[in-house]
């Protein structure tokens, strides 16, 4: 991966407010706006476009962020379908052309791939019922558009929005860390935007009486979700599980209040606390 500048333009000159992202030198462009700034937005030529766009957002404090993928002619028109419609989205990230060169094709393309990829990453919960159709193009447009696709998840993940970072275990990872208790035992790694309990890991089945209402929440989500299924009296992890923070995946795995700064260690016997604060 060679350095890359990224310039980002606040428009009204807050950094929670709207938010232009762009590579230079290249012609993809994210605008970020809040699902408050609707108005604003309207007031903007660009957000008119043809683009891909993305809502984000979550259903509860410590539930696993989800994201609804579409793409539109006039994406801000689009999303004010849903501004009516779907509840669960804070934020909307738009990808435009800045040349104005996307067509429909190249718009429905980036759509599908991108619901392909956030799929095949699972960090976001997709709120998508209908995935759109497979459709082939020429050769050299698909590798303009792969191009294209490249520039979206560098924007999106400096925006705040890693949705296609694959999360999964590396094998020559030395950040490994490890959760035990009773009949439990989990790895998992500190990653910039929470805590990964990897696939595989074993969570106490029986949450303990004291255990708050968030980790009883989260604990019925991923039942729910299937990312824990019982197994002989306890819970495995099923795929790879990003957490919001080292006490919540603790918690899960452990089934009781727990800090995950003391709790995660390495092989050494160091606890999260002191490799990462001390």
């Amino acid at each position: 991966m060679r350095g890359k500048t990224i310039q980002v333009f606040l428009t009204d000159g807050s950094p929670r407010g709207i938010k232009l992202a762009e590579i230079t030198s290249n012609i993809e462009q994210a605008i970020f706006i809040p699902r408050s700034k609707m108005n604003e937005a309207s007031k903007r030529e660009e957000v008119s476009r043809p683009g891909v766009y993305f809502l984000f957002g979550k259903n509860g404090e410590d539930s696993k962020s989800m994201v609804y993928i579409g793409q539109s002619r006039n994406c801000l028109e689009r999303i004010k379908t849903h501004d009516q419609k779907k509840d669960f989205w804070n934020y909307a990230v738009l990808i435009i052309s800045k040349t104005e060169s996307f067509t429909q094709t190249h718009v429905e393309y980036l759509e599908e791939l991108a619901i392909t990829k956030a799929t095949e990453a699972n960090r976001y919960v997709l709120e998508n019922s209908v995935n759109p159709r497979k459709f082939k193009v020429p050769e050299t447009m698909e590798a303009d558009l792969l191009d294209n696709f490249d520039t979206i998840k560098i924007l999106l993940s400096t925006l705040g929005f890693p949705i296609f970072d694959i999360i999964a275990k590396e094998e020559k990872s030395k950040e490994i860390l490890y959760c035990k208790g009773k009949e439990a035992h989990a790895e998992g790694e500190y990653k910039e935007d929470g805590f990964v309990v990897f696939k595989g890991s074993v969570a106490n089945k029986e949450l303990a009486p004291g255990c708050n209402k968030t980790i009883r929440n989260l604990r019925s989500s991923l039942i729910e979700r299937k990312i824990i299924i019982e197994n002989e009296g306890v819970y495995i992890f099923q795929e790879d599980e990003i957490f919001s923070s080292p006490s919540s995946a603790a918690a899960q795995v452990l089934a009781r209040n727990a800090n995950g700064w003391t709790e995660w260690k390495d092989k050494k016997g160091k606890t999260l606390d002191e490799l990462k604060r001390k």
